[in-house]
């Protein structure tokens, strides 16, 4: 069913509360008062979107607007959250209702040319037009095994734990300067940080208060931190199982990166640490036993061109290039067609065009190739890129290729913080 007899709108302040509650109970998670006025702090409801039924919301979602980083610079983009189906309401077509409604409103009122989301299930999302755009690396790390290279040990500076609400000046300096020079992070407000540093006692499950390892150099300047808490454990003889999960890990030097985990593979009481980095993620190199750390990669950032030649002109790329894109996407038709993307260093434009194709593909694979991780070879490799130009596949794969790997570090929360 393409239009459900529900009434698509925002929600009033007044329904704010049971429209938040609906979507978390989606979830199967609790949402504190405290929780909720911290959502409700972050929220434009100007942007949120509710169906209803009678005077009951039973389907949501919401826009929060943000900036990534993409190689070669910052792109506004509409940071999709908040997005659940009542149980009593699945299979009506709401959810393609609250999408379409969504990128419509985008692109018919020239907003964020790029919308990004990170699914709780991996399998929805595709048919709406958004492709995997970052990997994460879950790593488990055996703490015992874990000994640094012979020129891997702390450098200058000092790392002092901090109590995380008073350290949140340093945190916020050290995270600006490091988003801005790692594609896939976003720009985090007000809001953002008061909900990543929250620690609300029936969010930690077993494990401790979150903690704060502060990282300086010499002169005082902060240059690294670690948010993580403990998780004790015993087995059956009594030796100690605990895990420290890490929660965040943000570095602007090598120094700084090597001496923060050089504190965390000290901590005592604990036999694991746990941390979600990037998928190119330096700690094994570090080591002299790479195994010490396992990773498991899981899929993040997922991406959605709304307007194809407005988030293509936004981004830059690495090698000079003239390119016919063929483009199909039924979910967003506008979209569908060719359109000429030229590049060289900062001069950037895409446009329609009738001339003739060099690649075709979709809008949820371009999505996926645009921060520069997936690349465009490996997609042409899976089908999902028809190459009409013989050498197209190659030279657009380079071009959009980043340095290093995107990668997105925070959760799937509300505000994507």
């Amino acid at each position: 069913m393409t239009n459900p007899p529900y009434p698509l709108r925002a929600v009033t302040d007044e329904e704010f509360v049971p429209w938040a509650r609906m979507i978390a109970d989606t979830y199967g998670v609790d949402r504190s008062p405290e929780e909720l006025a911290l959502q409700r702090a972050a929220t434009d409801l100007g942007r949120t979107l509710a169906a209803f039924d009678g005077d009951e919301p039973v389907a949501g979602a919401s826009v929060y607007t943000r900036a990534l980083t993409v190689p070669g610079g910052v792109v506004p983009v509409a940071g999709i959250a908040s997005v659940g189906v009542a149980p009593t309401h699945r299979r009506r077509g709401l959810l393609t209702a609250m999408m379409r409604r969504q990128l419509t409103d985008l692109h018919e009122e020239t907003r964020e040319p790029v919308a990004v989301l990170r699914p709780s299930e991996a399998g929805i999302y595709g048919r709406y037009g958004y492709g995997p755009a970052t990997v994460g690396n879950r790593l488990t790390c055996d703490r015992r095994a874990m000994h640094f290279r012979q020129g891997a040990g702390p450098a200058a500076g000092t790392v002092r734990l901090a109590a995380p609400a008073q350290a949140r000046p340093a945190l916020e300096e050290v995270y600006e300067r490091a988003r801005l020079a790692t594609v896939g992070w976003p720009d985090r407000r007000e809001a953002h940080w008061r909900f990543r540093l929250a620690d609300h006692p029936h969010a930690r499950g077993q494990g401790s208060l979150l903690r704060c390892a502060l990282h300086r150099e010499r002169d005082g300047s902060a240059t690294g931190y670690a948010l993580y808490r403990h998780t004790p454990g015993l087995d059956r003889r009594g030796e100690h199982t605990g895990v420290v999960h890490v929660v965040e890990l943000a570095a602007l030097s090598l120094p700084a990166y090597t001496a923060l985990w050089h504190f965390l593979a000290g901590l005592d009481l604990s036999t694991w640490l746990e941390y979600e980095g990037a998928a190119d993620e330096p700690l094994p190199h570090l080591l002299t036993d790479p195994r010490a750390v396992q990773a498991t990669p899981v899929d993040r950032l997922w991406v959605r061109l709304v307007d194809v030649d407005r988030a293509l002109s936004r981004r830059r790329y690495a090698v000079p290039l003239d390119l016919v894109l063929e483009v199909e996407d039924s979910f967003c038709p506008w979209n569908t067609g060719r359109h000429r993307l030229r590049a060289h260093g900062e001069a950037v434009g895409c446009e329609p065009t009738r001339a003739p194709a060099d690649l075709r593909t979709d809008a949820a694979a371009l999505g996926s190739a645009f921060l520069g991780g997936t690349t465009l070879a490996s997609l042409a490799a899976a089908g999902r890129v028809e190459e009409a130009r013989p050498g197209a596949v190659a030279q657009a794969s380079a071009a959009f290729r980043g340095d290093r790997e995107p990668w997105y570090p925070g959760g799937w929360a509300f505000p994507l913080c």
